[in-house]
Protein backbone atom coordinates (compact mmCIF):
# COMPACT_ATOMS: atom_id res chain seq x y z
CA UNK A 1 0.00 0.00 0.00
CA UNK A 2 1.34 3.41 -1.01
CA UNK A 3 0.81 6.37 1.31
CA UNK A 4 -0.17 9.78 -0.04
CA UNK A 5 0.13 12.97 2.04
CA UNK A 6 -1.69 16.12 0.91
CA UNK A 7 -0.54 19.64 1.83
CA UNK A 8 -3.26 22.08 0.78
CA UNK A 9 -5.21 24.73 2.65
CA UNK A 10 -8.47 24.03 0.79
CA UNK A 11 -10.38 21.04 2.23
CA UNK A 12 -12.21 20.59 -1.05
CA UNK A 13 -8.94 19.68 -2.77
CA UNK A 14 -8.17 16.89 -0.33
CA UNK A 15 -11.79 15.77 -0.52
CA UNK A 16 -11.72 15.72 -4.29
CA UNK A 17 -8.53 13.67 -4.35
CA UNK A 18 -10.01 11.25 -1.80
CA UNK A 19 -13.01 10.77 -4.12
CA UNK A 20 -10.67 10.17 -7.06
CA UNK A 21 -8.83 7.46 -5.17
CA UNK A 22 -11.72 5.74 -3.38
CA UNK A 23 -11.50 2.61 -5.57
CA UNK A 24 -7.70 2.61 -6.00
CA UNK A 25 -6.73 -0.25 -3.73
CA UNK A 26 -2.96 0.32 -3.74
CA UNK A 27 -3.01 3.99 -2.74
CA UNK A 28 -4.32 5.58 0.44
CA UNK A 29 -4.29 9.08 1.92
CA UNK A 30 -2.26 8.84 5.11
CA UNK A 31 -2.75 12.44 6.18
CA UNK A 32 -3.50 16.02 5.21
CA UNK A 33 -2.11 19.40 6.29
CA UNK A 34 -3.55 22.86 5.71
CA UNK A 35 -0.33 24.77 6.43
CA UNK A 36 3.41 24.43 6.16
CA UNK A 37 3.75 24.09 9.94
CA UNK A 38 1.21 21.25 10.09
CA UNK A 39 3.02 19.54 7.24
CA UNK A 40 6.42 19.73 8.90
CA UNK A 41 5.03 18.39 12.19
CA UNK A 42 3.47 15.43 10.37
CA UNK A 43 6.64 14.73 8.39
CA UNK A 44 8.76 14.67 11.52
CA UNK A 45 7.03 11.39 12.39
CA UNK A 46 6.03 10.04 8.99
CA UNK A 47 7.61 9.37 5.59
CA UNK A 48 4.86 9.05 2.99
CA UNK A 49 5.58 7.64 -0.45
CA UNK A 50 4.01 10.63 -2.22
CA UNK A 51 3.56 14.23 -1.09
CA UNK A 52 1.15 16.45 -3.00
CA UNK A 53 2.27 20.00 -2.21
CA UNK A 54 0.18 23.09 -2.88
CA UNK A 55 2.44 25.95 -4.01
CA UNK A 56 0.28 28.61 -2.29
CA UNK A 57 -0.05 28.10 1.46
CA UNK A 58 -1.28 30.59 4.09
CA UNK A 59 1.81 30.52 6.28
CA UNK A 60 4.73 29.81 3.94
CA UNK A 61 5.97 29.80 0.37
CA UNK A 62 5.35 26.36 -1.13
CA UNK A 63 8.64 26.52 -3.03
CA UNK A 64 10.62 27.10 0.16
CA UNK A 65 8.62 24.41 1.94
CA UNK A 66 9.51 21.96 -0.83
CA UNK A 67 13.20 22.72 -0.34
CA UNK A 68 12.85 22.39 3.44
CA UNK A 69 11.12 19.02 3.17
CA UNK A 70 13.67 17.74 0.68
CA UNK A 71 16.61 18.59 2.95
CA UNK A 72 15.44 16.11 5.59
CA UNK A 73 13.47 13.71 3.42
CA UNK A 74 15.16 12.13 0.42
CA UNK A 75 12.71 9.25 -0.01
CA UNK A 76 9.28 10.78 -0.54
CA UNK A 77 8.28 11.85 -4.04
CA UNK A 78 7.08 15.47 -4.00
CA UNK A 79 4.57 16.56 -6.63
CA UNK A 80 3.62 20.23 -6.85
CA UNK A 81 -0.11 20.81 -6.95
CA UNK A 82 -1.40 24.18 -8.06
CA UNK A 83 -3.80 26.06 -10.30
CA UNK A 84 -0.95 28.23 -11.61
CA UNK A 85 0.61 27.10 -14.87
CA UNK A 86 3.74 29.25 -14.84
CA UNK A 87 7.01 28.08 -16.41
CA UNK A 88 9.20 29.92 -13.89
CA UNK A 89 7.37 28.34 -10.94
CA UNK A 90 7.61 24.91 -12.54
CA UNK A 91 11.36 25.19 -13.02
CA UNK A 92 11.89 26.65 -9.54
CA UNK A 93 9.90 23.84 -7.96
CA UNK A 94 11.98 21.19 -9.72
CA UNK A 95 15.15 22.99 -8.64
CA UNK A 96 13.93 22.83 -5.03
CA UNK A 97 13.74 19.05 -5.23
CA UNK A 98 10.23 18.26 -6.49
CA UNK A 99 9.63 15.24 -8.70
CA UNK A 100 6.63 16.51 -10.60
CA UNK A 101 4.02 19.17 -11.20
CA UNK A 102 0.25 18.78 -11.51
CA UNK A 103 -2.55 21.26 -12.05
CA UNK A 104 -5.55 21.09 -9.74
CA UNK A 105 -7.91 20.41 -12.65
CA UNK A 106 -6.16 17.07 -13.27
CA UNK A 107 -8.07 13.90 -14.03
CA UNK A 108 -7.63 10.78 -11.90
CA UNK A 109 -5.65 9.02 -14.64
CA UNK A 110 -3.13 11.84 -14.69
CA UNK A 111 -2.68 11.74 -10.91
CA UNK A 112 -2.08 7.99 -11.02
CA UNK A 113 0.35 8.38 -13.91
CA UNK A 114 2.26 11.04 -11.96
CA UNK A 115 2.46 8.75 -8.93
CA UNK A 116 3.65 5.84 -11.03
CA UNK A 117 6.30 7.77 -12.95
CA UNK A 118 7.74 9.62 -9.97
CA UNK A 119 8.01 6.39 -7.97
CA UNK A 120 10.08 5.03 -10.86
CA UNK A 121 12.48 7.93 -10.42
CA UNK A 122 11.21 9.99 -13.34
CA UNK A 123 10.06 13.60 -13.48
CA UNK A 124 6.38 14.09 -14.26
CA UNK A 125 4.93 17.30 -15.68
CA UNK A 126 1.29 17.68 -16.61
CA UNK A 127 0.64 18.14 -20.31
CA UNK A 128 -0.20 21.82 -19.79
CA UNK A 129 2.96 22.34 -17.73
CA UNK A 130 5.03 20.62 -20.42
CA UNK A 131 3.65 23.01 -23.01
CA UNK A 132 4.43 26.00 -20.80
CA UNK A 133 8.05 24.94 -20.28
CA UNK A 134 8.40 24.34 -24.02
CA UNK A 135 7.02 27.83 -24.74
CA UNK A 136 9.60 29.31 -22.37
CA UNK A 137 12.41 27.32 -24.00
CA UNK A 138 11.36 28.49 -27.48
CA UNK A 139 11.18 32.12 -26.33
CA UNK A 140 14.65 31.88 -24.75
CA UNK A 141 16.06 30.31 -27.92
CA UNK A 142 14.47 33.06 -29.99
CA UNK A 143 15.99 35.72 -27.73
CA UNK A 144 19.42 34.11 -28.00
CA UNK A 145 19.15 34.15 -31.78
CA UNK A 146 18.35 37.86 -31.72
CA UNK A 147 20.96 38.67 -29.10
CA UNK A 148 23.63 35.96 -29.22
CA UNK A 149 25.85 35.51 -26.20
CA UNK A 150 29.52 36.18 -27.04
CA UNK A 151 32.48 34.81 -25.15
CA UNK A 152 35.07 37.17 -23.67
CA UNK A 153 37.50 36.33 -26.47
CA UNK A 154 34.86 36.88 -29.16
CA UNK A 155 34.07 40.30 -27.68
CA UNK A 156 37.78 41.20 -27.81
CA UNK A 157 38.10 40.10 -31.42
CA UNK A 158 34.97 41.83 -32.68
CA UNK A 159 36.09 45.04 -30.94
CA UNK A 160 39.49 44.85 -32.65
CA UNK A 161 37.86 44.12 -36.00
CA UNK A 162 35.75 47.22 -35.45
CA UNK A 163 38.95 49.21 -34.85
CA UNK A 164 40.15 48.17 -38.29
CA UNK A 165 42.70 45.52 -37.33
CA UNK A 166 43.21 42.54 -39.61
CA UNK A 167 43.51 38.89 -38.59
CA UNK A 168 47.35 38.77 -38.27
CA UNK A 169 47.37 42.03 -36.27
CA UNK A 170 44.70 40.72 -33.90
CA UNK A 171 46.63 37.47 -33.51
CA UNK A 172 49.76 39.35 -32.55
CA UNK A 173 47.94 41.68 -30.15
CA UNK A 174 46.12 38.86 -28.35
CA UNK A 175 49.04 36.41 -28.54
CA UNK A 176 47.00 33.93 -30.55
CA UNK A 177 47.67 32.07 -33.77
CA UNK A 178 46.13 33.52 -36.95
CA UNK A 179 44.22 30.26 -37.33
CA UNK A 180 42.60 30.71 -33.89
CA UNK A 181 41.59 34.28 -34.71
CA UNK A 182 40.08 33.16 -38.02
CA UNK A 183 38.14 30.42 -36.23
CA UNK A 184 36.73 32.97 -33.79
CA UNK A 185 35.80 35.26 -36.67
CA UNK A 186 33.93 32.47 -38.44
CA UNK A 187 32.14 31.54 -35.23
CA UNK A 188 31.08 35.16 -34.79
CA UNK A 189 29.74 35.32 -38.32
CA UNK A 190 27.77 32.13 -37.74
CA UNK A 191 26.32 33.39 -34.45
CA UNK A 192 25.31 36.69 -36.04
CA UNK A 193 24.23 35.06 -39.31
CA UNK A 194 26.52 37.49 -41.15
CA UNK A 195 27.83 37.02 -44.69
CA UNK A 196 31.00 39.11 -44.32
CA UNK A 197 33.11 40.87 -41.71
CA UNK A 198 31.53 44.23 -42.58
CA UNK A 199 28.07 42.71 -42.26
CA UNK A 200 29.13 41.22 -38.93
CA UNK A 201 30.23 44.61 -37.60
CA UNK A 202 27.07 46.30 -38.87
CA UNK A 203 24.85 43.76 -37.09
CA UNK A 204 26.94 44.00 -33.91
CA UNK A 205 26.44 47.78 -33.84
CA UNK A 206 22.71 47.45 -34.42
CA UNK A 207 22.42 45.02 -31.51
CA UNK A 208 24.47 47.16 -29.15
CA UNK A 209 27.42 44.78 -29.02
CA UNK A 210 29.85 47.50 -30.03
Amino acid sequence: MLNLFIIDDHPLVAGGIAMMLKDVTYLQICGTARSGQEALEFLEQNTPDIILLDISLPDTDGLQLCEQIRRSNKESRIIGLTSTNDASIITQLLQKGANGYLLKNMEREELLEAVDRTLKGKIYLSKAANEKVLEQFISVQSALQKFPVLTRREKEIIQLLNEGLKGPQIAEKLHLSPYTVETHRKNLMQKMNAGSTQHLLKMARERGLL
